[in-house]
């Protein structure tokens, strides 16, 4: 399961979408574009219409890959389209589903389907409160750690469909679960660069559950929030300089200057200190470069799991020795927890980017945001 609850880095790893031509083996049906809004920052996938189903690709399933795989989605009752062998058939749209990841779950809940969701695995991760309650209600099955995921339990569900995830062209797991005849779809919303690319993919799950028109009008309303912030600190004077991440073994790991993380920095009006560099995933860097780079950082924003400045002094006395520490100002995303003790901002945030966004101009630059309190981030005391 993609939870980065466990490892905090990882939830920074890691614009139009060209529109692709129907793909081989769809005969003779016309198409035309898609229904939904045209994607306007996700480059991870692409919709054509045909006549009587929609094909879907997935274009970069993990880092690397040159292609991904393709599904045709039949609405119930429509006769399927002839298709290649690699195709994967889905009747939408779906009643039940399996999520592998906790960035799903905010999708089904905002296009008012979350009782679709009947298993996940290791379901004390889910923090939404639609969720919870049809967890605590016995109607999400746990289906137990991912790569330990119980298969057997799974298939007994019978879901219309696995919405799974994958960091190598290895689908594991995946792989056994689409040969028990059981759809497996790709999401890989973690690849995309640009926040709001990663919200976009709110209208890929809607695909799957028929809500198209609210997709585009939620994620319409999450553009209009993150688009109007940022032009508030476009002609901010100051850019405070940004320190970020911690170290972890032998070296300090923390976003690249092309990297979703660095973006939002970015957009928040930041002067991110690694900003040049040009990876969009971690960057490793000895403490000793950090110190030389960040020692008089204006902020440290997003330092890991940490929930005070003694713990993080506990965790490396070093980090002491930055002027964030001596003047308190350094942040983290721990402010909000699901009922489990999962954290809200590795479910909700790839949806939110406005939030975050929010959240980040309020820390550097307060006066541009009056009255406004921090959703997701907070102050370490």
């Amino acid at each position: 399961m993609k939870h980065f609850k466990q490892s905090p880095c990882l939830f920074w790893l890691a614009l139009v979408m060209p529109m692709v031509a129907l793909m081989s083996g769809c005969g003779k049906e016309r198409t035309k574009k898609v229904t939904i809004d045209s994607l306007r920052y996700a480059r991870g996938f692409s919709v054509v219409d045909s006549a009587s189903a929609k094909w879907v690709e997935v274009t970069q399933p993990y880092p690397g890959a040159a292609a991904g795989p393709r599904y045709v989605l039949v609405p119930h009752g429509q006769t399927v389209p002839a298709h290649d062998a690699d195709v994967q058939v889905i009747f939408v749209p779906v009643s039940s589903m399996v999520c592998t990841s906790t960035t799903h779950i905010p999708l089904l809940d905002y296009l008012a389907s979350s009782d679709k969701l009947i298993g996940f695995p290791t379901t004390d991760y889910i923090s939404s409160t639609k969720m919870r309650t049809l967890v605590d209600a016995g109607k999400v099955k746990d289906l137990g750690t991912d790569k330990g995921m119980n298969l057997e339990a799974l298939v007994t569900l019978h879901p219309d469909v696995v919405m799974g995830y994958t960091l190598t062209a290895d689908l594991g797991q995946l792989k056994k679960i689409k040969s028990m005849g059981i759809p497996v779809v790709i999401n890989a919303e973690y690849l995309e660069k640009h926040p709001l690319g990663r919200a976009e993919w709110i209208k890929f799950m809607a695909l799957f559950v028929g809500k198209e028109k609210m997709a585009d009008s939620v994620f319409r309303q999450i553009e209009k929030e993150y688009v109007t912030t940022q032009a508030k600190v476009a002609q901010v004077s100051t850019r405070p300089t940004v320190m970020s991440g911690v170290v972890y073994g032998d070296a300090w790991f923390m976003p690249g200057g092309n990297n979703y993380a660095a973006r939002l920095l970015k957009d928040a009006g930041c002067d991110y200190l690694w900003k040049e560099t040009s990876s969009n995933g971690f960057l490793e860097i000895s403490f000793e470069s950090v110190f030389d780079r960040a020692r008089d950082a204006d902020f440290w924003i997003g330092a890991a799991d940490f929930h005070s400045l003694q713990e993080l002094a506990g965790a490396d006395r070093r980090y002491g020795l930055f002027k964030p520490f001596r003047e308190k100002k350094i942040f983290t995303y721990n402010a909000r927890r699901g009922a489990k003790g999962g954290n809200e901002f590795l479910e909700l945030g790839y949806l939110r980017p406005d939030l975050i966004l929010k959240d980040l101009v309020k820390i550097v630059h307060p006066d541009v945001m009056p009255g406004y309190t921090l959703f997701f981030y907070e102050q370490l005391p």
